[in-house]
């Protein structure tokens, strides 16, 4: 067999007989036979054989020719059992001289295949999951080539199109071959955003599907794949250029969409498939199916990442190809949106009154996704392993943000749970209104503020709802990455201006710009680090750019006009840096002094406690601050060195941890013996129970996600502030590693709401 058959008439040739033969009439089962006839006679070989996957994961012969007939519907392998399942399990041809000195080779008697060497198999790939196996097998000992293995691939892919399309319905035995995910499965994630949703799988960026497979004009197809190609890279050239930039995303990510989008080899594999007879939507397909199965398996964390960016370089060029790059999707009622991981503004582009949860395969709760689903208060969990492989599109879902899992087609039980449980958490949001004006005192009679993070427009609609007294932090860098391009002087001065309106008297804390570690901007050239979380951010940049932080501070004190203002800088970690940036502040005020510009009403200038090194320095710093905020995401991850960002270790510590506690209490008894106001604006303050300990170290200004004002304001008004003192204190005697347990314990014995 010096050369295949279909290697001489080319594979359209075969593919119309296929088609020819699927389209007649007669029962399903002879579809398949003469299916695996046709192919065995255009290939020469002596066997063809195609092997489907039952909703048990089991494969089972489905049609052969050459083997024994006797084997069909009787032969099934468990998965990787076999040759076949090996080839399932790889995800990719598996092409040998001989089968029976394989590792993996599985004799099976009844299908008489004893005298056959040479064996190639292909998987049937359906959106990334392999639902069946095609094999051609030889007697004589030989490795079949390129040229074959390539035709055999597209065979598969045509047939897994066939199948998946329901063009065997005709066959009973096929009702129990898994398409497509359809049992209920639960999996186990990270919370992102407290709630709870029910509703409908919505794909983020659903690839375009291709209606036509099949090109008798591979020269036209050809051009059109060049001019897609072209067209993409060009965006993508000038979304780095910053001309039409991406929002949300980081250079890093869009560097590696350019990286890939000019790749030969992908470009010479789109090519190949559509030289062969395939459209060019479909060759698009194919190479999808190909790089889901290979880096699908891949261990190396970093493989993984580069299939989310292969997923949408390809959905983005399936886009070109069919000329809809900007349409924006209508969302059904109830929509649960689900993907690999978002962008912020990837989430702002969806219709919030439709969109009731949001699960992810990736991120983590200090994501960019993440932070903008709590300040929407949407539920959303993260880190659910093979979430986009075991859902399809309109699939009923729950997203249970309490404990951190996705029912995916949920049982009715399990809906009926949900909707009871839903009807409590509306029943505490109703109580959470009516407390929405009741004063934060504790019962023995200290008050206690409690303050909202922003830092989108959709923040300031809901400060009068949340019963907020005040914003204790915006994050005025959520501008700069949802914008096309770094916006100038009058648009910050505009959204400070919009935001001192919206809080109408009460105070408002402006962080300045908190850009670098995963908060990069696609019009800012930066160079890659590789520890970028301890690299060059926040503060670190402004002091090093002072054109950028000085435009922002004069458009703060442009804004406030005769207004109070706080400015707050991130990420102090020496007081040398504090006192560089607070000179800046005194220099744009004289600059606006000296041309008659009104001056605020009182400027409080402030830091952030992020890193540890202030700890041991905080008699230094805090005679020259106003105020001072701890940020207990970066101080957490920094004092236990274990990136929050990262789920194999952002579990690691708890910030109910002794060590996270005494480091609390450090700096609340040094701001009260100076005078020092203090508050506390990481995530920990919007949970309830880590808000009753950080009551008990004396803490007395909250500031959190829109979320969790009504929880935290219940638990305050339950809570016996100096009773929690006593015992917190003790309890930072122990050798524990934690004393989350015991807080919790306490807490109920206090009667606390937690």
């Amino acid at each position: 067999m010096a050369a295949s058959g279909i290697a001489v008439r080319g594979p359209r040739s075969l593919l119309r007989q296929i088609r020819e033969a699927m389209a007649g009439g007669g029962p399903a089962q002879a579809k398949l036979d003469m299916v695996v006839r046709t192919i065995a006679i255009s290939m020469v070989a002596e066997v063809c054989s195609i092997y489907l996957r039952r909703a048990s994961g089991d494969l089972e012969l489905f049609a052969t020719e050459g083997l024994s007939r006797d084997a069909v519907h009787v032969t099934r392998l468990k998965p990787g059992e076999g040759l076949v399942g090996e080839t399932m399990r790889l995800g990719r041809p598996l092409n040998l001289s001989d089968a029976a000195s394989h590792p993996s080779f599985s004799y099976r008697p009844e299908t008489g295949e004893d005298p056959y060497h040479a064996f190639l198999a292909v998987p049937l790939l359906r959106g990334g999951r392999t639902i069946g196996v095609l094999v051609v097998q030889n007697r004589t000992e030989r490795v079949y080539d390129e040229e074959e293995v390539e035709d055999l691939q597209i065979i598969a892919m045509v047939l897994a199109e066939m199948v998946s399309a329901g063009e065997l319905l005709g066959l009973t035995e096929l009702k129990d071959v898994e398409i497509a995910p359809h049992k209920p499965e639960r999996l186990k994630g990270a919370r992102f955003a407290e709630g709870l949703a029910y509703g409908v799988a919505v794909l983020h960026e659903q690839p375009v599907a291709p209606e036509q497979l099949l090109s008798d004009d591979a020269l036209a197809e050809e051009a059109r794949l060049k001019w897609a190609v072209e067209a993409l890279q060009t965006q993508i050239d000038e979304m780095l250029e910053g001309q039409h930039g991406l929002v949300g995303a980081s250079y890093e990510v869009l560097e590696t969409y350019r990286m890939f989008a000019h790749d030969r080899g992908w470009n010479r594999s789109l090519q190949e498939a559509v030289r062969s007879g395939l459209t060019a939507e479909a060759a698009v397909e194919r190479v999808r199916s190909e790089h889901r199965a290979r880096l699908g398996q891949a261990r190396d964390p970093y493989l993984r990442e580069r299939l989310h960016d292969l997923e949408d370089l390809n959905d983005r060029l399936l886009r070109h190809l069919s000329g809809d790059v900007h349409t924006v999707r209508v969302l059904p009622e109830n929509a649960i949106l689900i993907a690999r991981n978002l962008g912020p503004a990837d989430l702002l582009e969806y219709d919030r009154t439709k969109l009731k949860g949001i699960l992810l395969e990736e991120g983590s709760a200090a994501s960019h996704a993440g932070i903008v689903a709590r300040a929407l208060d949407i539920p959303c969990v993260g880190r659910l392993a093979g979430l986009r492989d075991r859902v399809s599109e309109g699939d009923p879902v729950v997203v249970d943000a309490e404990t951190a899992e996705a029912w995916l087609r949920p049982r009715a039980d399990v809906v009926k749970s949900l909707q009871a449980r839903m009807e409590v958490r509306a029943q505490r949001k109703a109580e959470f209104a009516r407390i929405r004006d009741t004063p934060a005192v504790t019962k023995d009679g200290d008050k206690v503020t409690l303050l909202m993070n922003a830092g989108l427009a959709v923040d300031l609609d809901i400060l009068g709802e949340t019963g907020a007294e005040g914003i204790g932090l915006f994050r005025t860098e959520f501008q700069f990455m949802v914008a096309e391009e770094m916006p100038r002087l009058e648009a910050q001065t505009a959204l400070y201006e919009k935001v001192l309106e919206a809080a109408n008297g009460m105070p408002v804390t402006f962080r300045t710009l908190d850009l670098g570690g995963d908060k990069l901007l696609p019009y800012m050239e930066l160079e890659r680090e590789d520890n970028p979380a301890l690299g060059w951010r926040a503060i670190r940049m402004g002091l090093d750019r002072p054109a950028l932080l000085r435009m922002q501070i004069r458009a703060l004190i442009k804004a406030a006009r005769g207004r109070e203002l706080q400015i707050m800088f991130p990420l102090v970690a020496n007081v040398d840096e504090f006192r560089a940036a607070r000179a800046f502040v005194d220099q744009e005020v004289a600059w606006a002094l000296k041309r008659g510009r009104p001056e605020p009403a009182r400027l409080d200038v402030g830091a952030m406690i992020e890193a540890p090194s202030l700890l041991w320095h905080l008699d230094a710093l805090l005679p020259m601050t106003d105020f001072v905020s701890v940020g207990t995401n970066d101080l957490m991850q920094y004092l236990f060195a274990a990136d929050r960002g990262n789920p194999r270790v952002s579990d690691r510590y708890d910030p109910l941890s002794p060590a996270a506690l005494r480091a609390l209490k450090t700096i609340q008894q040094a701001c009260a013996d100076t005078g020092t106001p203090v508050s506390v604006c990481g995530e920990m303050a919007g949970r309830p129970l880590e808000a009753f300990a950080l009551l008990a170290l004396g803490f007395d200004r909250l500031s959190m996600p829109p979320a969790g004002i009504g929880p935290v304001k219940q638990m305050v008004l339950s809570c016996d502030r100096e009773a929690a003192r006593r015992n917190v204190e003790a309890l930072l005697k122990t050798s524990a590693g934690s004393l989350r347990g015991e807080v919790e314990t306490l807490a109920r014995k206090l009667y606390v709401a937690i």
